[in-house]
């Protein structure tokens, strides 16, 4: 499959995936689907808490199931979200993508423009990640 239909199955995915948010705090949905080195597909969507700090994003969900059902590498993640300009993965996301998926490519759409995708590296997005500390 060529790159660009893999980013747009991969975008299609983070998009259903964004269906089964549960956000009734802020209702701002967020799907997202990481892509392993075999060719699988993990989704997650973002669940919130009345509590905001227990909260967990979209790209962690996914993140844990892939970790947790045993997938190790990953070559890219897509986000969406109702965002213009397309959401963006937090800080936090950005530190576990740089642990776990540091070479991934990460493609991010507004969902209400699905076919106009974003990219970047996990690195571009955390150049100096707390794992990069010397030690």
């Amino acid at each position: 499959m060529r790159r660009a239909d893999k980013r747009a199955e991969l975008v299609a995915a983070a998009l259903k995936a964004r269906q089964m948010a549960v956000a009734p705090y802020s209702k701002f949905q967020v799907g997202a689907a990481l892509l392993t080195d075999k060719g699988e597909i993990i989704t997650g969507a973002n669940v919130e808490s009345a509590s905001y700090g227990l909260t967990c994003c979209a790209e962690r969900v996914a993140l844990f199931k892939g970790l947790t059902e045993g997938f190790k590498k990953y070559v890219a993640v897509a986000v969406v979200a109702r965002a213009p300009g397309t959401p963006m993965p937090c800080g936090a996301c950005r530190q576990l993508l740089s642990e776990y998926a540091p070479d991934a490519k990460v493609w991010t759409a507004d969902s209400k423009f699905p076919k106009k995708i974003k990219e970047f590296t996990v690195r571009e997005l955390l150049p100096a990640a707390f794992l990069d500390v010397p030690s």
